[in-house]
């Protein structure tokens, strides 16, 4: 049996990774700096936003927490799944498979930001943030290709928005765990 004091909270882990990987692939959706966000998104949806935030989603599971369990090993594989999107079936952008692949995961997200109710107000931010974002990015890749550039454009920013979000979410974790006292306030819920 797995004491939780003995295995560090992976949950700033997870957060970063999907903060990284989402700030990464959002500036491309909002069409800062050319697009140049796609190819560093791509990279870290393999290892930082994809096999690093499915690690933290195991290590959840051994400190018994369902919700981080399911939420980094879920969106762990989000990302390996939008590699592989991208990558084995040459289809980045706007096409049918990106917007049912995106509208499972609005589905997906809705419930957690759901579960997120209880668990503290830095989290529960990041998956309304996130709810908004797939919404925007849902119906921005629905049908015709280009057709809804400009929904992808405002998820873009919604999703930058997210990705500074979980980025504060990571960094209370890790600061005030190695402070010992709350730094950053995470906003405790019921």
């Amino acid at each position: 049996m797995v004491d939780e004091q003995r295995v560090a909270d992976p949950g700033p882990l997870g957060l970063a990774g999907f903060a990284m990987t989402t700030f990464c692939l959002s500036s491309a959706n909002a069409g800062l700096w050319k697009g140049a966000g796609v190819a560093a998104a791509l990279s870290l949806a393999f290892f930082y936003g994809g096999i690093a935030q499915l690690l933290a989603g195991m290590w959840e599971f051994l400190r018994k927490n369902t919700f981080g369990a399911l939420a980094f090993s879920s969106f762990g594989a989000f990302w390996l799944g939008l590699y592989a999107l991208v990558y084995w079936q040459k289809a980045f952008g706007a096409n049918p498979s990106t917007g049912i692949f995106l509208l499972a995961w609005t589905i997906f997200t809705f419930y957690m930001m759901i579960a997120a109710m209880k668990v503290n107000m830095a989290v529960l931010t990041v998956f309304v943030l996130l709810f908004i974002t797939f919404i925007f990015l849902t119906i921005g890749n629905w049908g015709m290709v280009g057709a809804h550039s400009g929904m992808v454009k405002i998820g873009g920013w919604t999703g930058l928005a997210t990705a500074a979000a979980a980025w504060y979410a990571s960094a209370a974790g890790v600061i005030n765990d190695t402070h010992k006292k709350v730094v950053l306030p995470i906003g405790p819920l019921g």
